[in-house]
């Protein structure tokens, strides 16, 4: 093992990587790590990163191998790679694609060129009934049903398994695109769509808000050029799918629907929401509008923000495998802990765009993030200290004083668009009386939003608070200042989303400016060092601010 103490980084055998945040080498490194690591903390001077199964395998599934892997490691290592480390990763690395789906004539099978392997897994009890009676000692028939699920149980059991049995096909659907991509999102589209073969056609692609995952997503679908559908988050993203699908291709109206509580359109291109999908009467009633998976012969399904995949979507996602699947995302970072729920029914990451390139490229604006720290007057401090768990979060959250930093922050950026984000309406509302900005909430009708919106596209008014409802698919090009009030939790999805609101490139300096204001010395501050730990490795710094309150 080769020493160099000028080196960034310490790899360890329990799989941590240490970082020195503060070396001459530590963003060449950081960029060199990132496609096979997780950022797990990142104080001051020392980043930690771990290295999972699901991170090499996400890895290997983009074309990296374990020799390069274990190459960057002792390049970069004070004290080189330990074995253990190493062999674990080509260990891990080996076991993407030694299980394969493959299609033989009319039937399914999984494959393994090691016969042993697949002895073994043909033993497992709750594999059995997905198998069929056709078998070697190198293939199993697999029942059709059970494309999806079988994966699902053989990543649980350490073995991530290659789908190359190809793609049922849908409805010819010819569509000519308009749009002219810039270079990574020509790489991107190739990325997933691999010429056409059974290697290509499932997958995620994680590229920044503002980076342009719609036109991404509607080059696939000229790509593939068959019937679609279009899974978002709410009703304004499935309208802004709509208006860019109709701007950048030469479908007409006639041939996009929306899928609404408005309107129930089911059109050769159909965009609903997840929600819609999902909504019942009650809990012992059945999912009402699921049938519009099969209202068509869809040849393609889009899963946009596919990180908020609700489990009933997930659970139909394993009955469409022969489906032709994109999805779209700035993080692959889940709540719920379902990334590989992700990387077996959806496919794994086939792309990853670093944001700051995006911002050095000038793709993006150059975002200064800070936190702004400060206290909890004493009635409140005490009152949270006696709270239960939950209660502590809302009373850190809506500390009175925020709004005090709030008109600062405003009167600081006078001159430009600003979002006042929060989570909690009480506060929001009480926000908006303060300052006399609107407000948008769950409670806000779609056409009072929707004009709200536009009004501040156009200028009308320079600051507008929103809820939670605005972390997705919000187009507002001019905000360049985002104030983050409160949070959900120690969300890192929603930090990058929130951030994603003021990134669009800007006219001039081509800067924006993202605050969050926390209690300090409560769970709050705690909670926002958690949800910062995405951006900060995508590359962007924090600076810390406690400003005297009088």
């Amino acid at each position: 093992m080769e020493f160099n103490l000028n080196n960034p980084l310490i790899a360890q055998s329990d799989r941590t990587i240490l970082l020195e945040a503060t070396h001459p080498l530590f963003e060449e490194a950081r960029n060199a790590i990132s496609p096979f690591t997780e950022l797990i903390k990142s104080p001051e001077y020392i980043h930690t990163y771990r290295i999972t199964p699901l991170s090499l395998w996400n890895a290997a599934a983009a074309g990296l191998n374990a020799e390069q892997i274990c190459a960057i490691l002792q390049q970069y290592a004070k004290y080189g790679a330990p074995e253990a480390l190493l062999s674990a990763i080509r260990d891990y690395t080996a076991r993407y694609g030694l299980l394969r789906i493959e299609q033989r004539g009319d039937k399914l099978f999984l494959t393994c060129k090691d016969r042993l392997l697949l002895t073994e897994v043909l033993q497992y009890r709750d594999l059995r009934s997905f198998f069929g009676e056709e078998r070697t000692e190198h293939q199993v028939e697999v029942m059709p049903f059970a494309r999806g699920v079988i994966k699902q149980e053989l990543i649980r059991l350490g073995y991530p398994t290659q789908d190359i049995a190809g793609y049922v096909e849908g409805t010819r659907l010819p569509i000519a695109l308009k749009a002219e991509l810039r270079d990574y999102q020509e790489q991107a589209v190739e990325s997933y769509y691999v010429g056409g073969s059974v290697f290509g056609g499932n997958g995620v692609l994680v590229l920044p808000c503002g980076a342009g995952k719609t036109v991404i997503g509607i080059a696939a679908m000229a790509k593939i050029g068959m019937e679609t559908l279009v899974l978002t988050t709410n009703v304004t993203s499935v309208r802004q799918w709509i208006r860019e699908i109709l701007d950048k291709t030469d479908l007409s109206e006639e041939q996009v629907g929306e899928y609404s509580s408005d309107y129930k359109q089911v059109k050769p291109i159909t965009v609903t929401t997840y929600q819609m999908l999902t909504h019942r009467a009650s809990k012992d009633k059945g999912f009402a509008h699921m049938e519009l998976f099969n209202e068509r012969n869809w040849g393609f399904i889009v899963y946009d923000e596919v990180h908020t995949l609700p489990a009933p979507i997930f659970r139909l996602a394993a009955d469409i495998q022969a489906k032709r699947r994109l999805g779209l995302t700035a993080t692959l970072v889940r709540e719920d802990g379902r990334e590989e729920d992700v990387f077996t029914l959806v496919g794994p990451k086939r792309f990853d765009m670093p944001w700051k390139e995006l911002e050095q490229q000038g793709w993006l604006a150059t975002a200064s993030c800070a936190e702004i720290r400060i206290r909890l007057p004493f009635a409140l401090r005490e009152k949270y200290v006696y709270a239960e768990s939950r209660r502590k979060n809302r009373i850190a959250a809506e500390n009175p004083l925020k709004e005090t930093v709030v008109k600062q922050l405003l009167e600081r950026h006078a001159d430009e668009q600003v979002l006042i984000i929060g989570q909690y309406v009480d506060q929001l509302e009480q926000l908006g009386e303060a300052t006399g900005a609107p407000v948008i909430t769950g409670k806000t009708p779609h056409t009072e939003r929707e004009r709200l919106y536009q009004q501040f596209r156009e200028r009308r008014f320079s600051c507008l608070i929103v809820s939670k409802v605005a972390n997705f698919a919000v187009d507002l090009p001019d905000a360049s200042v985002a104030i983050q009030v409160s949070g959900a939790f120690g969300s890192r999805q929603e930090e990058a989303q929130r951030l994603g609101r003021v990134l669009r490139p800007k006219q001039g300096n081509n800067r924006s400016y993202f605050y969050t204001i926390v209690s300090k010395g409560t769970k709050e501050e705690d909670w926002a060092q958690k949800r910062q730990l995405f951006l900060i490795e995508q590359g962007y710094n924090y600076e810390i601010d406690e400003p005297t309150m009088d």
